[in-house]
């Protein structure tokens, strides 16, 4: 008897979405790829949202689950849910929006976060750190991206894997 899957921890997300005032879409509960296309794709998808309500009425809640993949050339720290994160980032998408990339079972490659947040004012704060993003996504470093920003997600473990969650929102 299956309890728990992705499919299901991303309704139960659009279910508490929707008690907030959201509109939401499910967009997938099967990503795969590399978190660097990926991000390509989302960015293009947020900006249709901010700039015209589509395919859903602002303010949003867009939900996306699976697991994608990261091509590592450098030798920062991190996992794909916090490069997710960091590449959306790279995007400057200076509307309001969130985004959270987290692994359900609470870790995200080996480091002692489940992944990170990040918003449209996320580069300027790291900015205002000296962060440079770009060398941040050259080394795979993620993590010590995101550590100073306060905007890594630690849960510790959770003793539930069914892969990955993104959450982005998108406010009126």
């Amino acid at each position: 008897m299956v309890i728990g899957s992705n499919i299901v921890s991303l309704k139960a997300a659009e279910d508490q979405a929707k008690k907030m005032g959201f509109h939401t879409q499910i967009l997938t509960s099967m990503i795969q790829g590399e978190v660097k296309e990926l991000a390509k794709v989302l960015e293009a998808i947020i900006r249709e949202v901010q700039q015209s309500n589509i395919p859903i009425e602002k303010p949003a809640c867009l939900l996306i689950g699976g697991e994608p993949t990261v091509k590592v050339n450098g030798k920062g720290k991190g996992g794909r849910n916090q490069e997710f994160a960091l590449q959306v980032l790279d995007k400057n998408i200076e509307k309001p929006y969130l985004f959270l990339s987290c692994g359900t079972d609470g870790t995200d490659g080996p480091t002692d976060a489940a992944g990170a947040i990040v918003t449209n004012n996320s580069l300027h704060k790291a900015e205002s750190l000296d962060l440079n993003i770009k060398e941040y996504l050259t080394n795979n470093d993620a993590y010590n991206f995101f550590n100073p920003l306060k905007d890594l997600i630690k849960t510790g473990p959770t003793r539930t894997n069914v892969m990955d969650i993104m959450i982005t929102l998108i406010p009126k």
